[in-house]
């Protein structure tokens, strides 16, 4: 059964189709900065690492038949609200996907919003108590709750957590370890995950 959600896509502050997010983070590493309140060389150095995997992922990533056709099949409009920040990890592998499957679908309105602009949202959509993204929220045309999904794939979140099992605790072993499970997995989760939720949707 569906619920009334917290968010209201027409109030929504600063939001962003995939193509004007990708514009957004373009100009910001022009400028060498990232997205939110903190401008860290860190993330700052993600943030144009970012730019270069969506890029990839975008190019490379070919829908399956049975995502398209879960896509093809939606009959009601949807709005897809998108939790993001462009210095993380995890969006640069997600959004681009996501991207693509709302631009095969007219139902599919996509806004994309920065998490740290928009916190009394993220914090009604935390991940064991944080604030992890990217989040999907997707609504229907009362504002209601369809499903949410985020912020990675399980088979993704299976090696954070054989990570963090191990009691690894460097960050870089931690962005290389999940970026090369990313590159593995070839957008395969994601696009499997959405197409079952698509499907369920349904029942």
């Amino acid at each position: 059964m569906r619920k009334q959600s917290c968010i209201f896509p027409e109030k929504l502050g600063n939001s962003y189709t995939y193509e004007s997010y990708k514009l957004l983070i373009s100009s910001l590493v022009s400028q060498g900065k990232t997205s939110g309140p903190i401008q860290r060389d860190d993330l700052i150095y993600f943030t144009e690492l970012n730019t270069k995997r969506m890029k990839r992922i975008e190019k490379t990533t070919v829908l399956t038949e049975e995502l398209n056709e879960q896509i093809s099949s939606i009959q009601e409009p949807m709005t897809w609200v998108l939790l993001s920040e462009a210095w993380c990890g995890d969006a640069a592998q997600i959004v681009p996907v996501l991207g693509k499957i709302a631009a095969e679908s007219e139902q599919i309105d996509l806004k994309i919003i920065l998490r740290d602009e928009h916190l009394g949202i993220m914090d009604q959509y935390l991940s064991n108590g944080g604030r992890s993204i990217p989040k999907l929220i997707c609504l229907d045309q009362n504002n209601q709750e369809i499903f949410v999904w985020g912020p990675r794939p399980a088979s993704i979140q299976k090696v954070v957590d054989e990570i963090k099992a191990e009691g690894i605790t460097d960050h870089a072993v931690l962005v290389e370890r999940i970026q090369h499970a990313y590159n593995q997995d070839r957008t395969k989760s994601i696009q499997q995950e959405i197409q079952e939720i698509l499907a369920n949707t349904k029942s």
